[in-house]
């Protein structure tokens, strides 16, 4: 099974490029898969039907106790067949259905295969949790194949309807279902099933999954998107909404029963639902004049019918139940497949304007007409076998004194009513000769877009004679329901009062039809006082208006009025929870040491001078202390390596603020009165006693040893001393992992705000140098102002290759030399603290922010050229590097030992050098150490660079640089760096 889930996982990912490959030709290559799975599962006939189950699980989450585990028993096997050999034959139809101009063929192509695999993996998985994920899937698979035509408004909308609804009800699903599980303390479905829980988390939690159920398959009062959804392309109407999705609920309801059938509220919520759906259903059906609506408002009724029935919690009705499943599947496919052929040959679905298609189409006629009367429960089809057992359930359960038995009886018996009459009228409307009208003129239809429909047509056909023999291969899950039974399926059962109820229904269904002007009249005349979809369009907007106004109130003020209302909400939330909080500690420290609060005091005077300043520099520099305020204190607490990691990520953040305070005015603008200014001073002080007593409760609150005391003997087994570089490699790589992550997001960030015109500008190149690249290079290359009008390399008449970018006035020797003389020192600290972090004060996060100092320094005193012949590389190949090194680590360890990130270690010993001990964890950090350089290099690029090329454009720049605006090769003069430069001579291009 889970080889089965793969290979749809592969094929679906392959199917786009095999469509530009094969066009409308792939369908026939991706349906041999579902095909395939349909054979698979054939072959577990004899296990299934002798009670038994095909069984496979793989480890997943042993902590939760979740596991990719699959179980197919009759149930499952039932499902399974629908999935995949419906599946087959619908990408089949679509081979003839769809265009070679179909847009975005590809992907719906390729959606439609991953959903056929959902299905097949939802249905047989015995994991609650591995099946809320496939359910879920389901739902975004839906919503893309729902709204496949991208640029039709109705298309979108009926989409992203869908997926609210059925969403939300997954989303209230989980709820139960975590509820569940728990209580039983297992995520096994069998085991909740076969050791149901009871008491009143149970009955809760039943109800929960019951909506996920309704929503998924389209009852009141979610029952609106499914007509909405037809939208979609006749195909997924016939698979999705007839075949596969919407029976996920109907699938659920019916692995639930045999456990929680008699669980409190069951049997109330879904007779009342059940019935009222296959009520209003059925009455919308005789309505419309669309025949896809007329299909799909006539599968919500039947939905409801079949949940009724799989859910009534007697064997009889269980198996009936699953033939009606079956029966459902197998017409209600066949019609809509139907539909698609007269839609695309008549070029209209409206019943008013088709005529005589029966007489020009016999065929199409004929696969209809089976259909038709298998869904009105005409003999000898299957769909009058299920009715048949059906209303013989009900009936025996009413007679053994269940009066929800009669009540059962009663509603399916007005539902089926309606829906001989609604079946009729869509084969009238869409075949019959209408007097007065031009026949609808089409040629007969192929029989390769014929053999889908034709063969769900004959299979209705097949099974209804062969009932008895159906009846072994689905009685072992009826069985599993508690209570006796003695029903079995059979075409004839002889004169029993179910047949004469069919006889009464398709009477009664029949006079409808023929009165059908008098039905519709009095239709007409009934007010339609309640409608779901209005409802939810009602809800929709008034959500949207609501979050207007209210982000209209708190977001009307920049940004400080955003920073005040989420610091106002913060106090609020945490103020109130501190309030009420019962755990305080016994005793509180002041202080460790009088040093403490001579840094305290120093960290808050800065922090009040910082918010009083009035020019930008001084504030940044001010609310720099209190960052290195920290340092002072990691450092007297005896933790060097949080102390150095913080000096250099507040030394960098300086840098980042005084490259930003270049473009900004040098004084801070203070428009606001005394009072917002006293507001704002008040929320500044409630956030800071809400900290400080949140951190106090934090203090108290322990219960447990803390974790940190198992840190030094983890640390030692991951061959380490430096507990915190340990911590950040090994022990908890998996946050390290993510917080790299964020990183290069930051960085890309970053990057495309200031690259407006796409990220293809890069570091520009002096010269002459020796590392300058090829003409094609996109790197700007620019000779020294020094050098001749000629065009000579560069001489070493400065410290720094493009110090004499820079005016004379700007320069400094003095820095030149200082950065010329620290800078490879520095590189080489950086890749020391790399190495030496896993036992000493570094790691790759301290490393790669000395090392992006270092270039820090290279611009500072050399300018935009200086970094690019610091660095000539492009920034986003090392946050590439980093991240394929940091993540390959993972991958491989998981191919390895099974786990992600375990570490794994070779010792040697080397002479002179001693004993050596290197591990995948070091990998790991250099990819750490790239990706802040990465970041460093690419936030100077951006605000550093960047900024200064935009300057010179904004100055007239030199011709041929990518900052010049003009195209004349003249030479002009512009700042080169920062601090600003004297006219370049030269460029080459």
């Amino acid at each position: 099974m889970t080889t089965i889930l793969l290979a749809f996982l592969v094929l679906s990912v392959l199917t786009p490029a095999l469509t530009r490959v094969l066009s409308t030709r792939v369908f026939y290559l991706i349906a041999l898969l579902p095909a395939a799975a349909f054979v698979v599962t054939l072959t577990q006939t004899a296990t299934v039907t002798q009670g038994g189950s095909v069984t496979e699980s793989v480890p997943w989450i042993p902590q939760l106790g979740v596991a990719l585990s699959f179980r197919v028993d009759t149930l499952a096997w039932l499902l399974a067949l629908v999935v995949t050999g419906v599946g087959a034959l619908v990408l089949l139809y679509c081979a003839r259905y769809f265009d070679a101009d179909e847009p975005a063929l590809g992907r719906f192509a390729a959606c439609l295969l991953a959903f056929a695999g959902t299905m097949y993996g939802l249905v047989t998985a015995d994991d609650v949790v591995v099946m809320f994920m496939f359910w879920e899937i389901t739902s975004v698979l839906s919503y893309l194949l729902i709204g496949h035509y991208t640029f039709r408004r109705e298309s979108r909308g009926a989409a992203l309807q869908a997926l609210i609804v059925t969403t939300f009800g997954g989303l209230v699903m989980l709820v139960g279902v975590v509820m569940l599980s728990v209580e039983a303390g297992t995520t096994s479905l069998a085991l909740l099933v076969t050791h149901p829980v009871t008491g009143p988390v149970a009955t809760w939690a039943v109800l929960l999954i019951l909506v996920g159920a309704f929503s998924k398959s389209a009852l009141v009062p979610f029952h609106f998107w499914l007509p909405a959804a037809m939208a979609a392309p006749t195909p997924v109407s016939a698979y999705l909404h007839a075949a596969a999705m919407v029976k996920a609920g109907i699938y659920l309801v019916a692995r639930l029963a045999p456990g929680y059938a008699d669980t409190e509220g069951w049997m109330p919520v879904l007779m009342t639902i059940g019935i009222w759906t296959m009520l209003v259903g059925a009455w919308r059906s005789l309505r419309q004049h669309d025949l896809k609506l007329v299909l799909a408002y006539g599968t919500v009724s039947q939905l409801g019918f079949i949940m009724v029935v799989v859910g009534f919690g007697t064997r009889d009705a269980a198996l009936a139940g699953v033939a009606l499943l079956l029966a459902h599947a197998l017409y209600k496919a066949a019609l809509f497949l139907v539909v698609g052929i007269i839609d695309h040959r008549a070029g209209t679905r409206d019943l008013r304007k088709l005529s005589g298609i029966g007489r020009s189409d016999p065929a199409l006629a004929a696969i209809a007409l089976v259909a038709v009367a298998s869904m009105a429960g005409l003999p000898p089809l299957l769909g009058f076998v299920a009715k048949e057992a059906v209303f013989t359930a009900f009936l025996e359960a009413g007679l053994h004194g269940d009066g929800w038995g009669w009540a059962a009886l009663a509603g399916t018996a007005v539902g089926s009513v309606l829906t001989v009459a609604y079946s009729i009228r869509f084969f009238h409307g869409a075949f019959a000769s209408r007097t007065g009208r031009a026949p609808t003129a089409l040629h007969p239809s192929r029989w390769d877009i014929l053999l889908a429909p034709g063969l769900l047509a004959a299979a209705t056909i097949v099974l209804g004679p062969l009932a008895g023999a159906l009846d072994p291969l689905l009685a072992p899950y009826a069985d599993t329901v508690p209570g006796g039974g003695h029903a079995h399926l059979a075409l004839w059962h002889g004169f029993e009062p179910a047949l004469g109820i069919t006889a009464v229904v398709l009477t009664l269904g029949a006079a409808m039809f023929w009165r059908r002007r008098r039905v519709a009249a009095l239709q007409e005349r009934v007010p339609g006082t309640v409608d779901a979809g209005r409802g939810y369009g009602l809800l929709v907007r008034t959500v949207d208006r609501t979050a207007a106004r209210l982000t209209h109130f708190a977001q009307h003020g920049g940004l400080p009025q955003y920073l005040g209302t989420i610091l106002v909400v913060f106090v609020l939330a945490l103020g109130l929870a501190a309030t009420v909080n019962r755990t305080w500690p016994d005793t509180v420290v002041l202080w460790d040491y009088p040093g403490q609060v001579i840094i305290a005091v120093i960290m808050i005077l800065a922090a009040i001078a910082a918010s009083r300043s009035g020019q930008r520099m001084t504030a940044v520099l001010l609310a720099g202390v209190t960052g290195y305020g920290m340092v002072a204190l990691f450092a007297f607490h005896g933790a060097p390596d949080l102390a150095l990691t913080q000096a250099l990520v507040e030394t960098m953040t300086l840098v980042v603020f005084v490259l930003v305070l270049r473009r900004l005015p040098v004084n801070v603008a203070r428009p606001q009165a005394p009072l917002h200014r006293r507001r704002r001073a008040l929320i500044g002080i409630l956030v800071g006693l809400t900290m400080g007593t949140i951190a106090v409760i934090a203090l108290g609150a322990r219960q447990d040893p803390s974790i940190a005391l198992d840190l030094p003997r983890l640390t030692l087994e991951a061959h380490g001393t430096n507990i915190v570089n340990v911590a950040l490699v090994d022990i908890r790589a998996w946050d390290t992992m993510g917080e790299v992550s964020v990183l290069i997001v930051v960085a890309t960030g970053v990057a495309s705000l200031l690259f407006v015109s796409g990220r293809t500008e890069t570091l520009p190149r002096l010269k002459g140098s020796r590392t300058q690249r090829s003409p094609r290079n996109r790197r700007r290359v620019v000779a020294d102002p020094q050098a001749s009008s000629a065009g000579h390399a560069v001489t070493r008449q400065s410290w720094l290759l493009a110090g004499r970018t820079i005016r004379p006035a700007d320069r400094s020797i003095l820095i030149e030399v200082i950065v010329r003389l620290l800078f490879h020192p520095a590189i080489v600290v950086s890749v020391f603290l790399l190495f030496a972090g896993h036992n000493a004060p570094g790691g790759g996060f301290a490393g790669g922010l000395l090392a992006g100092l270092a270039l820090v320094a290279r611009y500072l005193a050399g300018g935009r050229y200086e970094l690019g012949e610091a660095a000539p590389i492009d920034p986003g190949k090392i946050l590439g590097l980093g991240v394929i090194l940091a993540v390959g680590t993972a991958v491989a360890s998981l191919f390895v030992t099974g786990i992600p990130l375990q570490s794994g270690y070779a010792s040697i010993d080397v002479p002179l050098l001693g004993h050596l001990s290197f591990g995948t964890s070091t990998i790991f950090d250099i990819g750490v150490y790239l990706v802040v350089i990465g970041l460093a290099l690419d936030i100077l690029r951006s605000l550093g660079s960047e900024i200064d090329r935009q300057s010179d454009a904004g100055e007239a720049p030199p011709a041929g640089s990518d900052a010049s605006a003009t195209a004349d090769g003249a030479a002009a003069a512009a700042p080169g760096a920062g601090p600003g430069a004297e006219p370049v001579p030269e460029v080459v291009p």
